[in-house]
């Protein structure tokens, strides 16, 4: 029996189909279906033969040693011609900001932020801040366009092991659903055949791999373990790939002490819009814009203050303004070692202050 010596092309033709994907010498004799030994006990050609391919394709670039064995199979891409003949400037993602309440207006930055096809929105904020309220109007504001909502804390296991609704959740739904108009609902969560016009993922992990292609997904929020927050890098990497033309909105948690959310740089590399959310007095948030890609108007380190009301289980946006840094303690809280008489220590202040 002559004994097959495994070609170029082959291992090519293998590789194509792992690209992205770490593998061993072992592994891919493996894969393959090479043995050390033909029927004789001789080492077989092929055997031997592998290695060399390998390092071939190190020098094409096909594959890069990572370390002990291993090889990342290098992923390959084709030119993007941009100016193509039926190339055109593609329209911005309809993104709609939460509203006040009162007025029905979109938070005033909303007009003089460029959100495009692809970006992500990242929201860092302390505890019991309000993040789920945002998560939730963003979601509201954006019914009519079938937006994907995962969170840590909107489903429950059962004994069964099926996930189903969990009830904070959607007490805080029918608030705002236009069912409850009368209280102040205004959000019609259900199309004319009584379905969601959202889709609920019972997500907690994995966040990327279940990003819904061309829609708008909201995660309400990712949590990592405290030492490996240097991840976070590398997952908002993932969902800003599987946006395709849809657009991120990843909520995350933040210490009060810090200005940036956990994670600090490492989620600023890939966020295209980053808001920062923190306590102002005893049921006000204070909204930082930490930064922005691209913008109509300068918006960057602007500060602004909304109100939420327990009576409508804080799913409502009321008295959205813009604050300043309290001139009379230069944004400290404190003047001569006690605590600021005009900002009362909360550091900012009304415009007209």
């Amino acid at each position: 029996m002559t004994d097959h010596i495994i070609t170029i092309a082959e291992v090519r033709a293998f590789l194509k189909e792992i690209e992205g994907q770490e593998i061993s010498l072992d592994k891919l004799r493996s894969e393959l279906g090479i043995e050390k030994y033909d029927p004789q006990g001789n080492i077989t050609k092929s055997f031997n033969t592998i290695r060399v391919l390998v390092h071939q394709l190190e020098e094409h670039k096909l594959l890069r040693y990572v370390n002990r064995g291993l090889y990342m199979v290098v992923k390959q891409v084709e030119p993007v011609q941009v100016f193509g003949i039926d190339r055109e400037e593609r329209p911005l993602f309809p993104l709609v900001f939460p509203r006040d309440i009162d007025t029905m207006m979109e938070m005033d930055f909303a007009k003089d932020v460029v959100i495009r096809e692809g970006d992500l929105v990242t929201v860092g904020g302390v505890k019991s801040v309000g993040k789920t309220h945002l998560a939730l109007n963003f979601i509201g504001e954006n019914i009519n366009i079938h937006p994907v909502l995962m969170g840590n804390e909107y489903t429950i296991i059962l004994e069964d092991g099926k996930n189903d609704v969990a009830q904070r959740f959607y007490k805080r739904l029918k608030v705002m659903s236009i069912t409850n108009a009368d209280n102040g609902g205004w959000i019609e969560w259900r199309d004319e055949m009584g379905n969601d016009k959202f889709t609920l993922l019972p997500v907690d992990s994995d966040y990327a791999e279940h990003i819904v292609k061309n829609r708008l997904n909201i995660i309400d929020w990712i949590d990592l373990d405290g030492s490996r927050l240097y991840d976070i890098g590398h997952l908002l990497k993932g969902v800003k790939k599987n946006l395709g033309r849809g657009v991120g909105i990843v909520f995350l948690q933040k210490s009060g002490a810090n200005i940036d959310p956990r994670g600090g740089q490492f989620v600023r590399d890939y966020s295209d819009l980053e808001i920062i959310l923190d306590n102002f007095g005893d049921s006000d948030v204070l909204l930082t814009i930490r930064g922005c890609k691209e913008m109509t108007a300068p918006i960057l380190g602007k500060t602004y203050a909304y109100h939420l009301s327990f009576k409508d289980s804080g799913t409502q946006t009321h008295n959205f303004r813009e604050v300043k840094k309290c001139p009379a303690c230069k944004g400290t809280g404190y003047t001569k070692q006690q605590k600021c008489e005009m900002c009362w220590g909360l550091k900012f202040v009304e415009m007209d202050k």
